[in-house]
């Protein structure tokens, strides 16, 4: 049976309910607010927004990356 909810990696906690800015495999680069985190380090990120290399925007939601 899964757990309803996994606390944040302990490496993590300290960031959670905070505004990141993240660079990503692949080169994509995105903003938002950590909400969580598993044991194999995917984020979940609130008010993500997408930020393409030419500086354009693209607000994107709740993000599990």
């Amino acid at each position: 049976m899964s757990k309803a909810h996994t606390p944040p990696a302990p490496q993590l906690k300290k960031f959670m309910d905070k505004k990141l800015s993240l660079k990503l495999d692949g080169g994509s680069h995105v903003q938002g607010i950590l909400q969580g985190s598993d044991p194999f380090m995917n984020l979940l990120i609130d008010k993500c927004v997408d930020i393409a290399t030419r500086g354009q925007q693209d607000n994107t939601g709740m993000v599990v990356s």
